[in-house]
């Protein structure tokens, strides 16, 4: 029990240079408590960002999960919210290939339905929209197109993401992101701007001491008192996150 407690604690410390490892080193399968994720045909392959946000966000009966890629994240609020119903969309085909082969195979697949389709087409009303979204806006695409689709806001900007929100949620709904600390500010304006009110911020630090690097965002219709928060790589509050899903 001691050494699996020791590989646990090993394991969420150094998650992050674990899944770059997993990435380049051809292993190509990524294991979890409940279900395991392939990710041989996803440009964008697990990560902590995913992670964090799969086992943040608030859920409902409904969820939508956009740009779902592997659909590590729709799997994670379906193992989290029993009675949900997960939709979970991304606009490539490889990707949408891939979660449906994970879905199949996890324990959730009768609560799960992946499907090739823009977020502006979608039409639904949903408890809870999460999303991992493309980030880059001022930079060159990557000559992958695969890759560069999943990380450029050219095929989903900020501003498409609120609105899309905005029209898909109950009223009550809520919607919880993910960003990079220097895109915080951009993907705030956005909602501000669309007249969503700030319910959640978590700042996600990958060392002690040091700047934030990610944040966690979530956004609801009506004004509401904001809970805030932080937690570091390793520390307790980021092991009792993610004590769930980690083998």
């Amino acid at each position: 029990m001691r050494n699996i407690v020791r590989s646990v604690r090993y394991f969420n410390i150094f998650f992050a240079a674990s899944c770059l490892f997993c990435t380049f080193a051809g292993m190509e399968v990524f294991r979890f408590r409940q279900f395991s994720v392939s990710q041989d045909r996803c440009a964008m392959k697990v990560g902590t960002d995913a992670v964090l946000l799969g086992a943040w966000a608030r859920g409902g009966r409904r969820v939508l999960d956009v740009g779902t890629g592997t659909g590590v994240i729709a799997l994670m609020m379906a193992q989290r919210h029993t009675e949900a119903q997960v939709t979970a969309i991304d606009i490539d085909a490889d990707a949408v290939a891939q979660a449906r082969q994970n879905v199949t195979a996890s324990p959730f697949a009768a609560r799960i339905s992946v499907r090739c389709e823009r977020v502006q087409q979608h039409v639904g009303c949903y408890d809870a929209v999460v999303s991992n979204p493309p980030f880059f806006i001022d930079a060159l695409a990557a000559p992958d197109r695969q890759r560069s689709m999943a990380r450029h806001a050219d095929t989903l900007t900020y501003a498409e993401l609120i609105q899309a929100a905005w029209r898909l949620l109950d009223d009550d709904g809520e919607l919880s992101v993910v960003v990079p600390f220097d895109y915080r500010q951009r993907m705030e304006d956005e909602a501000t701007f669309q007249g969503f009110f700030p319910s959640r911020v978590c700042a996600f630090h990958t060392k002690s001491g040091k700047p934030a690097r990610r944040y966690l965002l979530a956004f609801r219709k009506h004004p509401c008192q904001c809970e805030r928060s932080a937690m570091t790589l390793g520390d307790a509050a980021y092991q009792a996150l993610t004590c769930d899903f980690y083998l």
